[in-house]
């Protein structure tokens, strides 16, 4: 039965090893020549505007909410569909519960104005 578990154990030291190892090797054999503009913040390749730490705007939070409403429906869709026949009209009903309150909540950030862009 333990012998099962031996392909797992080898995967898992060898993970461990070479997790350890890859770095220490990348820190003592990588050249190290910092200078100014290597040392200088950077955001997608401009110098940066503003301070990074500034708080974010509501509306990116939304729209972050907005994704994952649908990322949850699409993860939810798939599966009720292949078994939709098996579920019955039970399965219909609750499907339409839970797609009623995602729309619910795509016209809350609408109506709060995520979707519009300046």
């Amino acid at each position: 039965m333990l012998e099962n578990y031996l392909p797992i154990l080898v995967f898992i030291v060898l993970a461990i090893v070479l997790g350890v190892a890859l770095p220490l090797v990348n820190f003592l054999l990588s050249p190290k020549r910092p200078d100014a503009q290597k040392l200088s913040p950077y955001e997608c390749g401009f110098p940066a505007q503003k301070d990074a730490r500034r708080p974010f705007d509501v509306r990116y939070y939304l729209v972050a909410i907005l994704f994952i409403i649908f990322d949850l429906e699409t993860a939810f869709l798939v599966p009720w569909a292949v078994v939709l026949r098996k579920i019955g009209w039970f399965g219909l009903g609750s499907m339409g519960l839970f797609l009623g309150l995602l729309v619910l909540g795509f016209f809350y950030e609408w109506k709060k104005g995520a979707l519009e862009w300046e």
